[in-house]
């Protein structure tokens, strides 16, 4: 069994997002609060109001800084509420953190903050992505020096309430599993979404496309399969293949699937983490000083409120043929 480490025992943090720079581990996670909310399909005791930035320079072992609250809702114009999880890329030294926020009218759209060093503080621009929505945002830097952008999240994170990028019903309303654009039984999942971003990192250069998942006979999964997309999207590059991971959601899973490029189609591959204490869990892989990495949360140290999650990581390992051994989510 995989040794595991809680990384922030001090406070309430998930959702962690985690780049190497500058020789450096970042750890982007969204903060989690306390509520009075009743836990409901739509997320609502998911009340995070502002991001910290954490780092590191020893995974396993070493100190963890926490860099302070880099931004708030209060620091945007068009807050409604509900910070969830984050991502950050760089790109000719400027450090941009995308961001999922419900608007004044509880819809998600997707921000932009900016900032010189990647601890912050970020600095939002004053609207957000023309024709963004849903949430989880995971970007990719690919060799070529283009940047993808893969989200979504379905039941509270809206992803059902779009059709080829437009709104077929409203967010606001239809956001649980009796939503009727959910995909049922032997119909296809819904997919996730990428999109090419801008030179300027601050828009989508394209339309978004389905990141769709296939079996091995290249027929899409399926919105009964377990293994199917939920939420937490995250991509990384291991000898020049695109690995595609994900969580399942109400199944408690996260999977993975390969391509040979950024927009697939991704084959199903297998499960990299089995159900942990709490709800569902999000995710990041990273390679550091010659080891891999899985970052997640749980819901141990909270005695099992998934409202309120505990970073943790261990060690990710691949078999001869690339496959990513499967975690088991449970500490004995």
């Amino acid at each position: 069994m995989s040794k595991k480490r809680y990384l922030f025992p001090a406070d309430y943090m998930a959702d962690p997002s985690v780049h190497v720079f500058n020789g450096r581990v970042y750890i982007y996670p969204s903060h989690d609060w306390e509520c009075e909310n009743v836990e409901n399909d739509t997320g609502d005791q998911y009340v995070m109001k502002d991001y910290h930035v954490l780092s590191t320079d020893d995974i396993m072992n070493g100190e963890v800084t926490d860099h302070g609250k880099v931004l708030g809702l209060e620091d945007i114009k068009w807050a409604g509420r509900q910070l969830w999880d984050c991502d950050v890329a760089e790109k000719d030294g400027k450090y941009y953190m995308y961001f999922p926020m419900k608007d004044k009218n509880d819809v998600f759209r997707q921000g932009v903050a900016i900032a010189d060093n990647p601890a912050g503080p970020f600095i939002p621009e004053p609207e957000p992505i023309h024709g963004s929505y849903s949430i989880d945002m995971a970007v990719l830097k690919d060799e070529d020096g283009s940047y993808y952008m893969y989200f979504g999240g379905l039941w509270g994170g809206q992803l059902q309430c779009y059709r080829d990028n437009i709104g077929v019903e409203d967010p606001a309303i239809n956001n649980t599993p009796d939503s009727a654009h959910l995909p049922h039984g032997s119909q296809a999942a819904l997919p996730s979404r990428v999109v090419r971003l801008s030179g300027d990192m601050l828009q989508y250069a394209e339309e978004p496309k389905p990141v769709v998942v296939v079996d091995a006979q290249g027929k899409p999964l399926t919105a009964d399969d377990p293994h199917r997309f939920f939420e937490a999207s995250w991509v990384h590059k291991y000898n020049g293949k695109y690995y595609f991971s994900y969580s399942t959601g109400d199944t408690h899973m996260l999977c993975y699937a390969i391509g040979d490029n950024p927009y697939g189609p991704f084959t199903y591959q297998g499960v990299i983490l089995t159900p942990v204490v709490g709800w569902t869990t999000h995710h990041s892989i990273i390679e550091y000083k010659g080891k891999w990495y899985l970052f997640h949360h749980d819901s141990v140290p909270s005695g099992g409120k998934s409202w309120l999650r505990s970073l943790k990581v261990c060690e990710l390992e691949y078999d001869a043929e690339g496959h990513i051994k499967t975690i088991e989510g449970m500490d004995k």
